[in-house]
């Protein structure tokens, strides 16, 4: 590398060699003692003061090579030492300074009239400069990621010239480390990053993917759950049919005789209640699972009578809840209204319950499961509706309860559980703002305690 140099001064040196060395190495010692325990801007900042105190020079600049606003290469700051203080940091271009020197890997040392030999860098001007010491950082790869430079208002003598780049040499490369270091943290964070977004949008994707499976197992059970009163409705239809003609037959011979019209109106009727009966059953289930879909694709936030509503969600699920032997019982005065986005309480309390069929009952029922709720009227007028679910089942082992709203976690690894119903539970209170916890409490089974902010009247 090249060293620029000004005329050297004439005269007897100040120190002989031996003195340099002693000065150089208690210089060296006092700032490696001082940065050895502090990183990143920290340790530039403590580097240009302390190199600043060992030169007695007014300014230190630790700056990175950057691009500016303008499109030209220049210096970005990172700590500037301006004699009593630090001083803001600041831009500047290279062109026509000794940092473009610098920048170019070259060792820039001038004794004396900095100014003159660079006459459009003001920034020379402005800090009064006589003599400059620049080094380039260089990082393992050879690139120039910064420079270090120590700028006086009087001229450098031959002794402080070879303390200056011993020390700016030495401190260079510490500190093209902490930049290199810099750059593979901000690269490491941008990758983190980047990872934690793709992963943030696979959980998305499955939690979704979780709510139609739960959905469709709901489609079969329901479907299921149909064809049962359709298949009596359809039957007792046949058998209605049949009467009918019987009837007519009847009607039409030379007797009738009043026992066995009396006989034939009352299987007429009863044909007709069967069929009246079954497709009422199957019209009240297809309307449940109807209003269960629609609600579990909306926000829309409307006035809810809150017993009925859970009732509504409760007999959609009565295929299996019928499997598993579990009845429900509900503790909500049918007097409660409120005003909530349905949907995300219908995918709440489907969650819950699909849980309870799932992992309550291992060994079969029969089970209860009670549904409490109830309004806190809260502080200020903040209402809240609190929502408890609770079965009598086998209950959370202490390591289950922790992790019990992690997402992937679940007891059923291998035999078909997702490990994201109850994350799912998690993830729509926390989105309406409420609270979710397992009820520790509990002196049997599983309880979760469920509070959900009030939406305002319209």
């Amino acid at each position: 590398m090249d060293l620029k140099q000004d005329d050297k001064q004439d005269g007897a040196a100040l120190f002989d060699a031996g003195d340099r060395r002693v000065l150089a190495e208690a210089a060296l010692r006092s700032i490696t003692a001082a940065t050895a325990r502090v990183r990143g801007a920290d340790f530039l900042r403590v580097l240009v003061r302390d190199l600043a105190a060992a030169l007695d020079v007014r300014y230190v600049i630790a700056g990175r090579v950057a691009r500016l606003a303008d499109g030209a290469e220049g210096i970005r700051t990172l700590a500037v030492w301006g004699g009593d203080d630090y001083l803001p940091n600041m831009e500047y271009g290279l062109r026509h300074t000794p940092c473009q020197d610098v920048s170019d890997q070259t060792m820039c040392f001038h004794g004396c009239a900095i100014q003159a030999a660079y006459p459009l860098d003001t920034l020379l001007v402005d800090m009064g400069a006589e003599s400059y010491v620049g080094m380039p950082m260089i990082d393992t790869e050879g690139k120039t990621l910064g420079i270090l430079s120590a700028i006086d208002s009087r001229p450098i003598d031959e002794d402080k010239r070879l303390l200056a780049l011993s020390l700016l040499s030495i401190f260079a490369a510490r500190g093209a480390a902490e930049l290199q270091h810099q750059d593979r943290e901000a690269l490491l964070e941008l990758k983190v990053a980047q990872r934690t977004e793709a992963l943030r949008a696979a959980q998305s994707s499955l939690v979704e993917q979780e709510k139609m499976a739960a959905l469709g197992a709901l489609v079969a059970g329901v479907a299921h759950e149909v064809n049962t009163p359709i298949g009596v409705a359809v039957t007792a239809a046949s058998g209605l049919s049949a009467y009918a003609d019987k009837l007519i037959a009847t009607l039409g011979g030379e007797k009738v005789s009043r026992r066995e019209l009396g006989e034939l109106a009352g299987r007429l009727k009863a044909a007709a209640g069967l069929v009246e009966q079954n497709l009422a059953r199957a019209a009240e289930l297809i309307g449940n699972f109807k209003q269960l879909a629609v609600d579990q694709g909306s926000e829309h936030v409307t006035e809810l009578a809150l017993r009925d509503y859970v009732q509504g969600l409760v007999s959609a699920h009565s295929p299996e809840l019928r499997k598993a032997a579990i009845a429900v019982e509900l503790r909500i005065d049918a007097a409660i209204r409120v005003r909530l986005a349905a949907g995300k309480v219908a995918q709440i309390l489907s969650n819950l319950l699909m849980n309870a069929a799932k992992h309550a009952y291992p060994d079969g029922g029969p089970g209860l499961v009670t549904i409490s709720a109830g309004i806190d009227a809260g502080a200020a007028g903040a209402a809240c509706l609190w929502l408890d679910f609770a079965d009598d089942g086998v209950g959370l082992a202490p390591g289950v309860r922790e992790r019990v709203f992690e997402p992937f976690f679940t007891t059923k690894r291998g035999q078909g559980g997702s490990g994201l119903g109850m994350h799912i539970v998690y993830t729509i209170v926390q989105q309406l703002g409420g609270q979710v916890a397992v009820d520790g409490a509990a002196a049997r089974g599983c309880a979760i305690r469920i509070r959900l902010p009030l939406a305002a009247a319209a």
